[in-house]
């Protein structure tokens, strides 16, 4: 049976070969302008205040370059994350609608292609991951304690040097999870979305990509906040003066937290975070959609 058109149309029906070529100046380019949303994010999740009081104190005491610390692992972290992420993505949902004889995926093997996917990910980028955490909260530590990293390539050496190579995955747990998280919530619900604006409402192509990109970034950060808050606290972590670490592992900080503050403190700074997450969610879909119809223009 020679296989079905369906099987690799685009948001409006068009023929479209799946790619993530392309993607990855994008999410560099969106870390840029969300960086300093998402360093508000981790000090608030680090205890500092409320994401007013964290940006009026930061302003003050540390300038607005401060902002920006971290920023090279951050682009280091979409670098490597975002090609093997939707890499994987775009090449399991096509070898599974294949296996479907060009029927749409139910949910539940997207959701299940996305967590994997997401995983896979992860682990390409969780080094670069804990470089970025670990710049970022570097100035709420005593001076003493701080590790003054310099960029990404040299917070990545000194890990090595100082803890070992397989430090780099230190809080890998958490990450993975959190990745898993996200990207079932971003991709499973993109997909599902666009077949029910597209197929059953039939609204046009702007419509289907804008509604189906916002539903798809509010799903990603709803379902990645707990693990991120779990991440950020395991990945920041310092031994105490008999070299005893706070938490064994990413089950230890969530079943410690969540007894001494309660289920509601993994949704601190959901607010702050959503604008970190959805935004950026957003402009990846809207950008594929692009990417699509430009190489069914050139017959790639």
């Amino acid at each position: 049976m020679g296989r079905s058109r369906k099987a690799s149309r685009g948001v409006c029906g068009r023929r479209v070969k799946p790619s993530s070529h392309g993607l990855e100046p994008l999410e560099c380019l969106g870390h840029v302008i969300i960086q300093p949303v998402d360093m508000v994010k981790v000090r608030i999740q680090l205890g500092q205040g409320s994401a007013v009081h964290v940006a009026k104190t930061m302003l003050s005491h540390e300038g607005f370059g401060s902002f920006y610390k971290g920023l090279s692992a951050g682009l280091l972290r979409q670098a490597t994350y975002t090609t093997s992420r939707l890499g994987t993505f775009k090449i399991l949902t096509k070898k599974a609608v294949e296996a479907n004889d060009g029927k749409p995926l139910p949910l539940l093997q997207k959701a299940i292609i996305g967590l994997t996917a997401g995983a896979i990910g992860a682990c390409f980028g969780s080094p670069s991951d804990l470089a970025l955490i670990r710049m970022q909260a570097d100035n709420t530590l005593p001076p003493a304690q701080r590790r003054n990293y310099k960029n990404a390539f040299h917070a990545l050496s000194k890990i090595v040097t100082d803890e070992g190579v397989l430090s780099l995955w230190k809080g890998a747990g958490p990450t993975v999870v959190r990745a898993m998280s996200l990207n079932m919530g971003m991709l499973a619900s993109y997909e599902q979305c666009i077949e029910v604006f597209r197929d059953q409402l039939g609204c046009g192509e702007v419509t289907t990509v804008i509604g189906s990109s916002t539903i798809s970034g509010f799903c990603a950060a709803a379902c990645s906040l707990p693990f991120d808050y779990i991440k950020t606290q395991i990945q920041k972590m310092q031994p105490d003066t008999t070299g005893k670490y706070p938490y064994t592992g990413s089950l230890d900080c969530a079943l410690k937290t969540l007894k001494t503050s309660g289920p509601l403190i993994f949704y601190t700074g959901f607010p702050v975070y959503c604008v970190r997450i959805a935004p950026h969610v957003m402009m990846v879909w809207i950008f594929l959609n692009q990417i699509e119809k430009f190489q069914k223009a050139i017959g790639f």
